[in-house]
């Protein structure tokens, strides 16, 4: 029998009706609010008339003194949208309004729930969002319930805006949307309320909209953030939306340029999204063309006020604003971006203009669309009980399938207990949030043939008892597949974004999957597991593996709590006192999943609180990047003190840089940080210390090779090689204790990082192998390169050492087996490097020193990659001829019939916030030059 999915959701019966009671429910995520007296009575008869509107509903300029739209010149603060929101919430019966989440500074994220009368009483919208549910889980609804839902039922639709706080213009139009529909008296906004439930989420990001700036607060891209949740924003707006699933939803963004785009999508698009869902955006592209006025389409590059469509903006990453809701909520996902060089009135009015289209399709497809939504689901259930996955295809009508979905078919994944435990259950939280269902299977069950994560497979696999087992026999099998899956399979190689996200991958934790039709006896997952397993003596312990991210973070959390922790260099394991178990370290440990073991007395090496200084000196952003992910990381989660460490810092031994135990330099565009030979060998003194520098990926490696802490030097990379944020295999070297913890084999993400040959002064921790062994997913050309080079280095200098890293570890937040090395890096044993070490001389190594003179290599790629353009060699000519149009720094070269053009991106841009490289492409294709991959 199939668990119930529908929760049993409450509806407040107070409203949120000004700025000041928004104020009050800081730090709540109130649901729905009820009706106001004050709301004017329904008009009896709709009116023809288009701008016949209530008059007892505020206009927008009457409280914030501007139109929106048409003869507005400035945007809303966020200050305005919450006393908008509030005055017509007060003002009108259509409207219900709530806080789905706080910001990092503590600001409101607000919405607004709009549909007829009826449809917003409290226990109305509660049986709506109940029947729509329900629509999800065919194994619980009939065919004739589903059918009379879809003739009786509003569909659901989501506005949402302004995920990225400097575009700002799609809030303003989400406020204009919500007027209309809280005021209008015509018979399309009564058509409108009356097929459809819409949520209004004017910003996502109200700290960055504060600052002008992409990022949150904690330089996190919350468009990248969708399937990890790592941000309390993502987080409260992916709980509404499991409460109120959409079968649209619109992200409103802004580009560069003065055009529009909205789909069709450009290639790829991830194979595991519903084909209706894709039929649902193509159809609602029409309609947005027809609504949008302005010049129509876009018939030049350099066109202005018009639309575009097929470029740039794909469906293919699970961290995105359209591909989630689509893949995991089966709705039509759809990204509209808005030209930020337009003048305000035509950034809001078009951003408006496709709104309404958008919800008029909707409103007029609404019967059709709800009877699709339970198809949807119900074929995932067939499909996943066969163990077939969607297929590959393309939708730009100029490309074709370069790499289809294999011919296999999967039934079960299986992940497995033997090691991470902590993050394996984790990972069974983040499913499970998305309404997965997970089972703890209970009597070790034999597995026929078995897929091994890494690309091995394997016969007559025993699967334990303990293990997890998710079968794609349920309704989110699309989901499962997208986020489970050892291999996105890319149908043509366009990225702006990642080509992997494989959460096994990135957690490192140990995964097979088959397509036997395998049934273990296991239970359902209701809660976490974690906590004390047993009772230990009053003079005893409590012990665990510190072997996973989570059990890093609760490891940190006591230190930080004061709790003496000792640990095993040999096993990794930490233990703790028995008399310092109290309830709150008891429940803290069920909740990162860490299992204590009761033992005797505590035995091992002290584990101490790590002093971290963060650097922000030359080449650093303070507002993006590995320093944000650092802040929140380290500062947030792990709750450690971050003193902030300059160049000058450095440069003159200050306190600020000497008083602290470790230091991390984050990635960023610099060589050498800007320090001086004074301030080189000021770091490697303090090094010499005892004390532990951490280095990530361009800067961090670099700084440490300029001052002379490592031997590592970078390998070129080869013409067309492309490495686009895929997993590889790694082996482990134990003798660092940096290593603690990880397996002999691990995975390790790399987004076109630095090539580091291996150190010969110190240990690589992680190298690829050279061998057979080697492993790449995800899109990798030339992976060969990498073969045999280090990707972790761990260089002692005296009594202190160099923990460099060629990847990120901090990416996202979501590199979880990487966030676990960053804590090992932490709690380096400062007894570990006491045994006499011949690598450990005074002064530089000659092998340094050597590495040190090197050429630095140019950085193309800044904290991202460069953009690449690959073309046939014969059709270079006039690819540069192109390209020069819009940069004179390209660079070029050839391999094997094709041509790669190389455009620096020395700040790091993603493709949707670069200056040019949408519209290069775009000229590109306008030109028919065939692009045989882009990657930005």
């Amino acid at each position: 029998m199939a668990p119930s999915m529908r929760p049993s959701w409450t509806v407040p019966t107070r409203r949120l009706a000004s700025a000041a009671a928004i104020t009050l429910l800081l730090g709540t995520i109130p649901l729905l609010s009820g009706t106001s007296a004050a709301g004017a009575a329904q008009s009896p008869r709709c009116s023809t008339d288009p701008t016949a509107r209530l008059s007892t509903v505020p206009a927008p300029e009457t409280v914030l003194g501007f139109p929106l739209g048409v003869g507005q010149e400035r945007v809303v603060t966020n200050d305005e949208v919450r006393t908008y929101l509030g005055a017509v919430d007060g003002a009108s019966d259509r409207v219900v309004t709530g806080v789905m989440a706080t910001s990092v500074l503590g600001q409101p994220l607000p919405y607004a729930v709009v549909s007829n009368e009826r449809n917003v009483r409290p226990s109305a919208l509660r049986g709506i969002a109940d029947d729509v549910r329900d629509l999800r889980d065919p194994r619980r609804t009939s065919a004739r319930t589903a059918a009379r839902t879809a003739k009786d039922s509003p569909a659901i639709v989501w506005v949402t805006a302004n995920v990225h706080g400097g575009e700002k213009s799609g809030t303003d139009a989400a406020l204009k949307t919500l007027y209309e529909l809280a005021a209008g008296l015509s018979c399309a906004v009564e058509k409108r309320n009356d097929n459809l439930v819409t949520i209004i989420v004017p910003t996502q990001n109200p700290d960055g909209r504060d600052a002008t700036r992409r990022q949150n607060e904690f330089g996190f891209d919350m468009n990248r953030d969708w399937f990890a949740r790592t941000q309390q924003e993502t987080d409260g707006k992916l709980e509404l939306l499991r409460r109120y699933p959409p079968q649209v939803f619109i992200d409103a963004h802004e580009m560069t340029g003065r055009q529009y785009f909205f789909p069709p999508n450009a290639d790829p698009i991830h194979h595991e999204i519903a084909g209706e869902a894709v039929d649902w955006i193509n159809r609602i592209g029409e309609a947005n063309k027809a609504g949008f006025g302005y010049n129509g389409a876009c018939e030049n590059d350099d066109d202005a006020e018009c639309y575009f469509n097929y470029a740039t903006y794909d469906m293919f990453f699970m961290g995105y604003g359209d591909t989630v809701p689509t893949t995991g909520f089966g709705a039509a996902g759809m990204t509209y971006e808005k030209g930020s060089a337009s003048a305000v009135v035509d950034r809001v009015q078009q951003q408006f203009n496709t709104q309404w289209a958008t919800l008029g399709w909707a409103a007029t497809n609404k019967h059709e669309v709800l009877s699709d939504y339970f198809d949807i689901w119900t074929d995932a259930l067939a499909q996943g009980r066969a163990g077939t996955l969607e297929p590959n295809e393309v939708v730009q009508p100029t490309n074709e399938v370069q790499f289809p979905v294999p011919d296999i078919k999967i039934r079960s994944y299986f992940l497995l207990p033997d090691r991470q435990l902590a993050d394996v259950r984790q990972l069974v939280e983040r499913l499970r949030r998305m309404d997965v269902e997970v089972y703890e299977v209970q009597k070790a069950t034999r597995v026929p043939t078995a897929r091994i994560f890494g690309g091995r497979s394997a016969s007559n696999v025993t699967v334990p008892k303990g293990a997890y087992w998710i079968p794609m026999d349920q309704p989110q099998k699309h989901w499962i597949q997208a986020i489970m899956g050892e291999d996105p399979y890319v149908p043509f190689p366009y990225f702006y974004d990642v080509s992997s996200w494989s959460n096994p991958l990135l957690m490192g934790v140990s995964t097979i999957y088959t397509g036997d039709n395998v049934r273990p006896k296991a239970q359902l997952v209701r809660k976490i597991s974690g906590g004390r397993s047993g009772l230990a003596w009053p003079w005893g312990s409590y012990s665990y593996p510190l072997d996973s991210a989570a059990a890093a973070e609760f490891t940190f959390t006591l230190l930080g709590r004061g709790v003496p922790l000792v640990r095993n260099l040999d096993t990794s394991t930490v233990a703790l006192p028995a008399s310092r178990l109290s309830r709150t370290v008891d429940e803290l440990a069920e909740s990162f999943g860490v299992t204590l073991t009761p033992g005797g007395r505590t035995t091992g090496t002290r584990l101490d609180l790590p002093d971290v200084g963060l650097f922000q000196g030359t080449g650093i952003s303070t507002t993006s990047g590995s320093h944000g992910e650092a802040r929140y990381v380290l500062g947030k989660r792990w709750g450690l003190d971050l003193t902030p460490v300059t160049t000058a810092d450095i440069n003159d031994n200050t306190e600020a840089f000497t008083g602290r135990t470790v230091l991390l330099v984050p990635d960023g565009s610099s060589p050498t940080g800007g320090l001086t030979t004074a301030g080189q060998a000021n770091l490697r003194d303090w090094i010499a210390q005892g004390h532990t520098y951490i280095g990530l990926r361009n800067e961090g490696t670099r700084v440490a090779r300029a001052a002379g802490l490592t031997s590592t030097t970078e390998k070129p990379k080869p013409a067309g090689y492309q490495v686009i944020g895929s997993h590889l295999r790694v082996d482990v070297d134990h003798d660092s204790p940096v290593a603690l913890g990880r397996p002999a084999e691990d995975f390790e993400f790399n987004n076109s990082d630095p090539i580091l040959n291996p150190s010969t002064t110190g240990t690589n921790v992680l190298r690829y192998p050279a061998g057979d062994t080697f492993w790449a997913n995800g899109y990798t050309v030339g992976g060969d390169t990498l073969k045999g080079t280090a990707a972790l280095v761990d260089e002692p200098t005296g009594a202190g050492r160099a923990v460099l890293f060629a990847f990120n570890p901090l990416f996202r937040a979501y590199n979880e087996n990487g966030l676990h090395l960053v804590a090992n890096a932490l709690l380096y044993p400062a007894d570990a490097t006491t045994a006499p070490d011949a690598r450990r001389t005074p002064g530089i190594d000659p092998a340094r020193a050597s590495a040190a003179a090197a050429p630095v290599a140019a950085d193309l790629g800044g904290g991202w990659r460069p953009v690449t353009i690959e073309v046939a060699a014969g059709d270079l000519p006039r690819t540069r001829a192109i390209v020069e149009r819009f940069t004179t720094d390209a660079r070029a070269s050839a391999k094997g019939g094709s041509a790669y053009v190389v455009i620096p991106n020395p700040q790091g841009l993603q493709v949707d916030e670069h200056p040019f490289a949408s519209d290069l492409v775009r000229a590109l294709r306008d030109a028919k030059v065939p692009l045989r991959s882009v990657v930005g």
